[in-house]
């Protein structure tokens, strides 16, 4: 290459107002002085200044004008050194600072996380709102702001906490709900990935999202709502008010290899394709797989291609699975081959403890994926594989929106100028992608009409003033309206809550028994189960034989091992993966149905006094001791909670345990001694290691 004819040619572009296409070709040429381990010349940083990419400056090279841009957008972000924020960072954050409330679309690479953490350094608001869309994502975010801000604030990331005099809270929309009406003063709320609003994005989750968007939004001083890729943002009640910045700002560029046409969709070219593309690029690898299916069969593939690498710490990891999960699962000898697995069922601590693996250098190499590692972390890496042009439900083609994320995890600031694209199958035809945020069916009966009147069609006015009726005739008006203003419901779904209520009003006496529940004998529980469950058909992802058993089963969470467990149910057909995906449906979609259940025959069968709250309680945190399964989300496993117990150093079983409390006395009793205790393997101390990196707080006298 060139250098100067490429720099004659990027100042050409720019000279043509042509930035984007100058800044991808300025990234290429900056891949080759790193390739070629060769300093940046002044021309090289004048064009990076001119770009707007001025982190990438090379100080020591550089002009003093070019100096001086540099210590210009510097900016404190509570980190111990101080960045150097790109161009469209330091406007963002410059609208920020200005109170207005903005609604951004920008590029996976972009570097969001810098925004908002300087806005929290500089502005110091009281209570700070940010909702993400899946645990994973809450505590890699909270990890992020413990240590710069936990010394501040008190950083919340589960339900029932006590809040401090400045908080931030970090959660899924589902938690957030549990806070509306906590929350006296709200300064800023920030959605990321806020295009799950829409229900053409996820069906699922936009019902609750867009509640607690409507709930916090009402008392948030300002609003910062962020996505990648969105071109046109419709008006809607939600973003009302909002200035909306289309950004395309990338910062690494990508470089695509399609082979779809060659492959023509055959499994057998494909297969050696991708084991092909591993072979050549030797570097860290993510492999969109699309459904768990497709997890399972390229599992086969690679555990049946690669010898066993002989890495310790991956050796170390393979047992410890054997030992604490199943000797007989893939992921085990998957693993001993330097590929990992990153799906939404897996325990948070699994998956967290699989992203920190690679990315470590001796680590993995590769992780298979569905979308939940778009949506799930902040990883990247230098290559990204398509396999399959699927969703993750297995049904429905990508469009071109999702599809551009998962191409978003590839390359990384400072680490790959260039990410590497692989396509083995057939991509969506390139849109403009606008969104759109209706008002969901399910939430209308949470809605006040009146107050939306202009946004809601008149069927739908209609419709919320006779769910209105209709709830008020079965509970009574007072009642109704007392529940609807403590937001206390957890199902997002209106008409299902008004048919669990017509239900116990028109048959009292089928819910003879519901207190059985709080029994310790499992077998007494079988019948209300049922009746529960049926109440939501579809979506427990497994009969509903299989599923009451399990739940009888995982009873025992906390006093037995998952090799026993698994044991116990193989008479069931349950095995690993769907211990994992039945485990989630017991801490969400039942605990949730248990609650309204509980709620509303608190008010129709009050003379039963059937409170079920022990019950919820035991199933929301998967009957483990609250504390435990709260740890888990913060990458300590529940083994290794266990052996902190049997030590004698924790006791788990106190009902007066509180999360914060506990993350104290571990910070005090520190990882040296937690280590020693003899039950502890290498690898336990591994996962110790990392688990106190994230609760450790920065000693503020460090900072600047």
């Amino acid at each position: 290459m060139d250098i100067f004819e490429t720099c004659h040619k990027i100042n050409n572009y720019l000279i043509n107002n042509e930035e984007s296409i100058a800044r991808d070709e300025l990234i290429k040429l900056l891949d080759y002085h790193q390739q070629n381990a060769i300093q940046y010349s002044e021309l090289v940083n004048h064009l990076i200044k001119e770009t707007g990419l001025y982190p990438y400056i090379d100080y020591d090279n550089a002009s003093w004008q070019d100096r001086f841009v540099y210590e210009v957008f510097k900016v404190d972000t509570g980190d111990t050194e101080i960045p150097t924020l790109h161009r469209e960072q330091s406007s963002l954050l410059s609208k920020l600072i200005e109170g207005r409330n903005i609604a951004v679309s920008a590029p996976t690479s972009f570097g969001k996380s810098f925004v908002i953490d300087a806005y929290i350094s500089i502005k110091k608001p009281k209570n700070v709102v940010i909702i993400v869309p899946t645990i994973a994502l809450t505590d890699e975010t909270r990890r992020r702001l413990y240590k710069k801000f936990a010394h501040e604030y008190k950083i919340i990331t589960t339900t029932e906490v006590e809040l401090a005099d400045k908080n931030i809270f970090i959660f899924p929309q589902e938690r957030a709900i549990n806070y509306v009406g906590k929350i006296e003063q709200l300064d800023i709320l920030i959605i990321d990935e806020f295009y799950k609003a829409s229900s053409k994005f996820d069906a699922d989750r936009s019902p609750t999202l867009v509640k607690a968007i409507l709930k916090l939004g009402k008392i948030a001083k300002q609003r910062y709502f962020l996505a990648p890729n969105i071109s046109h943002l419709e008006e809607n009640p939600f973003t009302k008010g909002m200035e909306f910045f289309p950004l395309d700002f990338n910062t690494v560029f990508l470089e695509k290899h399609d082979f779809h046409e060659e492959l023509k969709n055959d499994e057998e070219l494909k297969s050696l394709k991708l084991l092909g593309i591993l072979k050549e690029t030797q570097t860290k690898s993510l492999i969109y797989a699309g459904t768990y299916k497709n997890i399972e069969s390229l599992s086969t593939l690679l555990i049946g291609s690669y010898v066993e690498q002989e890495r310790e710490l991956l050796n170390r990891f393979s047992s410890w699975l054997s030992k604490n999960y199943s000797f007989n699962w893939s992921l085990t000898k998957l693993i001993k081959r330097g590929t990992g697995i990153h799906n939404g069922r897996l325990h948070r601590s699994l998956s967290q403890i699989q992203v920190k693996l690679f990315e470590e250098p001796e680590g993995l190499n590769n992780v298979i994926s569905t979308s939940s590692i778009i949506e799930g972390v902040n990883t990247s890496a230098e290559n990204v594989i398509i396999w399959a042009n699927r969703s993750g439900k297995g049904k429905a083609r990508l469009n071109d929106f999702t599809y551009k994320n998962i191409m978003g995890r590839s390359g990384r600031m400072f680490k790959h100028f260039i990410g590497k694209i692989y396509i083995l199958d057939v991509p969506p035809k390139e849109e403009q992608t606008q969104l759109d945020i209706p008002f969901p069916e399910e939430i209308l009966g949470d809605l006040d009409e009146k107050k939306f009147a202009k946004e809601l069609t008149s069927e739908q006015v209609a419709k919320i003033i006779m769910y209105k009726e209709e709830m008020a005739s079965i509970l009574g008006e007072e009642e109704f309206e007392r529940l609807q203003a403590q937001n206390i419901f957890q199902i997002s779904d209106a008409e299902l809550i008004k048919k669990i209520a017509y239900e116990m009003k028109s048959d009292p006496n089928s819910w003879n028994g519901l207190g059985y529940l709080n029994s310790m004998n499992t077998q007494n529980w079988g019948r209300m189960l049922y009746k529960i469950i049926r109440l939501q058909p579809g979506g427990w992802e497994a009969s509903y034989t299989q599923f009451v058993e399990f739940v009888k089963i995982l009873k025992y969470n906390w006093f037995k091992p998952i090799p026993k467990l698994l044991k116990e149910l193989e008479p069931y057909e349950i095995g690993i993966d769907d211990f994992f995906k039945l485990e989630r449906k017991v801490t969400f979609k039942l605990t949730s149905l248990l609650s309204d259940v509980n709620v509303l025959q608190k008010e129709i069968l009050k003379d039963k006094n059937y409170d079920i709250s022990r019950f919820v309680s035991l199933a929301s945190s998967a009957f483990l001791p609250t504390v435990v399964y709260q740890l888990e989300e913060f990458g300590l496993p529940r083994m290794i909670s266990r052996k902190i117990h049997n030590e004698g150093l924790i006791d788990f079983h106190s009902k007066e345990l509180k999360l914060h409390d506990v993350l104290a006395n571990l910070n005090e009793i520190g990882f040296k001694r937690i280590s020693t205790i003899e039950e502890m393997d290498n690898f336990d101390i591994y996962i110790l290691e990392y688990f106190f990196n994230g609760i450790t707080v920065r000693n503020n006298n460090d900072a600047h």
